[in-house]
């Protein structure tokens, strides 16, 4: 057997695990260390640091899913609705759906950033765990299971299962989820405002060794009132550090 044949079996391999972790509904960190982890501050309805993770609180808004921290594999919101905001396509299909929450601050800042002459659109909302499965392994067969797992997240640990991540561009499409989005004027405008409307820059430059995947400008995440946001924003602190949360690798 050559090393090319015995690569493709580990990574097979691999997958089949991850995905079997997935299915049991348990996160990889401990409940026990879980508990003990403690925001450095929190808002709104937040009672305690345990409202945010998905093993007891998956509907949460203030959930935290990363590539150590699973969602429950038939999780669900039921509040799902369609943003009033251009999309890139016009089907009304999984994936143009936010909470409804998350969608009402988005179209208003959809608004405010139309005001400034930038046009945004939606690319892709709420993305369920069998559609997460199909898309790791597809992207796992073209690229391999390790740079595969740089950019897309293993099923049960995307936050597009959340319903409160979307991933935008500006309205012509152009650098849409690719790494150029970075120099244009709607991520600009993104990295500046968003979190004035609740919004965060989920996966920050200088932040991949926490988060887990590279930089990614497109990808927000709603995660409550403006002042939550606004103060990661000032401390310059991706969630994870935010809440004092073990780093996602």
């Amino acid at each position: 057997m050559n090393r090319k044949h015995v690569a493709v079996l580990l990574c097979t391999f691999l997958l089949l695990f991850h995905v079997t972790g997935c299915s049991k509904h348990e996160p990889h960190l401990s409940q026990s260390r879980l508990d003990k982890a403690k925001p450095i501050r929190l808002y709104g309805n937040e009672a305690s640091a345990q409202t945010m993770f998905p093993s007891k609180y998956p509907s949460s808004i203030g959930v935290i899913v990363n590539k150590s921290i699973y969602l429950p594999q038939t999780y669900k919101p039921q509040d799902l609705v369609y943003p009033d905001v251009p999309f890139l396509f016009q089907e009304k299909i999984e994936k143009r759906q936010l909470r409804s929450e998350a969608a009402m601050a988005l179209k208003k800042m959809f608004v405010a950033a139309k005001k400034d002459g930038v046009y945004l659109s939606g690319v892709s909302g709420y993305r369920s765990y069998d559609t997460q499965k199909w898309l790791f392994e597809r992207y796992m067969k073209r690229d391999g299971y390790l740079e595969a797992m740089k950019y897309s997240a293993l099923p049960g640990t995307s936050e597009h299962q959340t319903g409160l991540a979307i991933d935008v561009s500006g309205a012509d499409g152009k650098c849409a989820v690719s790494s150029c989005f970075a120099n244009t004027k709607e991520a600009q405008w993104l990295s500046q405002h968003s979190a004035e409307y609740g919004y965060i820059i989920r996966y920050a430059s200088g932040k991949e060794h926490i988060t887990g995947y590279k930089y990614e400008p497109w990808h927000i995440r709603y995660i409550g009132p403006s002042k939550l946001a606004l103060d990661m924003h000032k401390r310059g602190v991706c969630l994870e550090e935010y809440y004092n949360v073990y780093s996602a690798k």
